[in-house]
């Protein structure tokens, strides 16, 4: 929705180009979006369409938004996702489209806030810190394909440079593990429902580039 010089249909197809680009650089999937920019709420129809998602992919790990975040189109977001996780296991919810429902271990991870703080100013730390520092310029590349959100961010937020801004968040990552260069923070969500309690495959697969906190 968000565009100062876009109309609202010029802004969702611009951005979607933008999306693809980025998950091109990353090497990831790009999946078609199932609602509209701020259109994001616990709904019954959005947690069918993600859960038939995450019936199709399967994943092991599933990284979400932070339920702290300072958005609230963001923490819906992260609700809606952990609903749809705990549903790919039930036979009898209904998804849209269909598909059957798929018997899995899973293990559910936050990001934490962009300032580290809830919506009331309470700080949040991470259960585990990632190290990023070998694919920090990756990073950057992919997200400056999202052109038109930065000039948003600029014109309403006063980020003057979205990619600084990210870097310098890793960095504060990184100083808070006492081990990186550059680093994500990570908060393990609930074991019940998903998997056995000490089920975390991220820090398996990612060995000594995590470092718990």
């Amino acid at each position: 929705c968000g565009s100062a010089t876009m109309t609202r249909e010029q802004a969702a197809r611009v951005r979607a180009e933008e999306a693809r680009e980025g998950a091109a650089v990353l090497g990831a999937t790009y999946h078609e979006p199932i609602t509209e920019d701020l259109c994001i709420f616990y709904t019954q129809e959005l947690i069918m369409k993600l859960t038939a998602v995450v019936r199709q992919v399967n994943p092991r790990i599933l990284l979400a938004h932070s339920p702290w975040d300072y958005m609230e189109d963001h923490t819906n977001a992260c609700r809606v996702s952990v609903t749809a996780a705990f549903c790919r296991n039930v036979p009898n919810y209904p998804v849209d489209p269909p598909v059957a429902a798929i018997s899995t271990e899973m293990a559910v991870y936050h990001s934490v806030p962009i300032d580290l703080e809830d919506p009331f100013r309470n700080p949040i730390r991470p259960h585990l810190y990632v190290n990023v520092g070998p694919v920090i310029q990756k990073a950057r590349d992919a997200l400056a394909c999202h052109r038109s959100q930065k000039e948003w961010l600029v014109a309403t937020q006063g980020m003057d440079s979205l990619l600084d801004s990210m870097q310098e968040l890793t960095a504060r990552m990184g100083r808070l593990s006492g081990r990186f260069q550059y680093a994500e923070g990570w908060c393990r969500h609930s074991w019940r429902g998903f998997g056995p309690e000490g089920f975390d495959p991220l820090s398996k697969a990612l060995g000594d580039l995590v470092v718990q906190s």
